[in-house]
């Protein structure tokens, strides 16, 4: 028996496998545990093992390559279409392995730990920015049902509240004092918290190489190259600058018929932290570049004449996708280029 292809429906305990032949005949369909596959595999001759790019997938993909097997990760809706009648866990390996062999399909690069492992650490990051947002806003909420409105911004709450506590003629009775000096003092422990991670990254995007090179670029920062790096891996995975912004889902959709193309809204596709963070960087390095006498200023210039400023900043942060993927992809630093006079 013979496998070509090895498609794996993973799941939390247990796994889906289906074997396919060089014809495409399905040659075994069995279910087992995550670590009964990895000792299944080590005693089959070197094959395709495709699985699509979810959770434990790139752990497992690792043990399977260190076993001579070709690892292909998928994106989950590029497998789709390949699923058969009705859904099931055998029917999706089917179409896993089948979606594997097609020629044209895009495949996701195997992440290495330490590539997991930054990712981690500005997801939780992430985290506690969302845990101290809900925190502050809950203070708001609980000084405006008393007559204190506060204005939007850490620095403003900061301010309010050290008047609070240090006027005790405040209408603010002594219970609520209490538990807002107890969400006070959780929010500064947070603030603490993202401060070290702050600090964390700082010091890896000074270490690592390729980080280095993109906090040459305006807007990027160490947040952003760290998260970058971290995602992204071989800029080689990408044809083209445009592809990786594409990615990002930071390019227009299109809705074309009859050979008449329509460009909508930016397709939101990919990671919606990355987007985000090069959108925020692109917005505060706007004001800046547009003075700028270089061609990057230029067409800055030339597109806020004729489009809205937010638009202009989502066609900034699709720019510096680009110029992101040259930079990994060609081993150089960023530099701006002046306009002939």
């Amino acid at each position: 028996m013979q496998i070509s292809v090895l498609g794996i429906d993973l799941g939390k305990n247990s796994c889906s496998v289906v074997g396919l032949n060089s014809s495409g005949k399905v040659m075994i369909r069995r279910r087992m545990r995550r670590e009964t596959v990895i000792a299944y595999s080590a005693k089959l001759p070197g094959c395709i093992v495709a699985m699509e790019a979810c959770c434990g997938a790139h752990h497992m993909g690792r043990e399977l390559a260190a076993q001579g097997h070709i690892v292909r990760l998928m994106s989950p809706e590029y497998v789709r279409p390949y699923v058969k009648a009705q859904k099931n866990d055998d029917r999706d390996a089917e179409a896993i392995a089948e979606a594997a062999t097609r020629p044209t399909m895009r495949f996701v690069e195997l992440k290495s730990q330490a590539q997991l492992d930054m990712q981690t650490l500005h997801r939780v990051r992430d985290r506690l920015i969302g845990e101290r947002t809900s925190l502050m806003n809950q203070i708001r909420s609980v000084l405006l049902e008393r007559g204190h409105i506060v204005p939007q911004g850490k620095a403003k709450l900061a301010a309010r509240l050290a008047e609070l506590f240090a006027d005790p003629a405040l209408a603010l009775s002594p219970r609520m004092r209490e538990l807002v000096c107890d969400m006070r003092d959780r929010w500064q422990v947070l603030d603490k918290r993202i401060d070290a991670f702050d600090k964390e990254f700082a010091e890896h995007a000074r270490q690592d190489e390729h980080a280095r090179r993109l906090i040459t670029i305006p807007g990027i920062g160490a947040l952003n190259a760290t998260a970058l790096v971290a995602a992204v891996g071989d800029a080689r995975t990408f044809a083209h600058g445009r592809d990786l912004a594409a990615w990002l889902g930071l390019v227009p959709r299109q809705q074309t018929t009859g050979g008449k193309p329509r460009l909508l809204g930016i397709t939101k596709r990919g990671s919606k932290y990355l987007r985000k963070m090069l959108i925020q960087g692109a917005r505060s390095a706007m004001p800046t570049l547009r003075k700028s006498n270089t061609r990057l200023g230029a067409w800055l210039r030339g597109l806020l004449s004729r489009a809205h400023a937010n638009t202009a900043v989502v066609a900034l942060a699709a720019k510096m996708a680009r110029i992101v993927w040259a930079l990994l992809r060609h081993e150089r630093t960023y530099e701006a280029t002046a306009v002939a006079a």
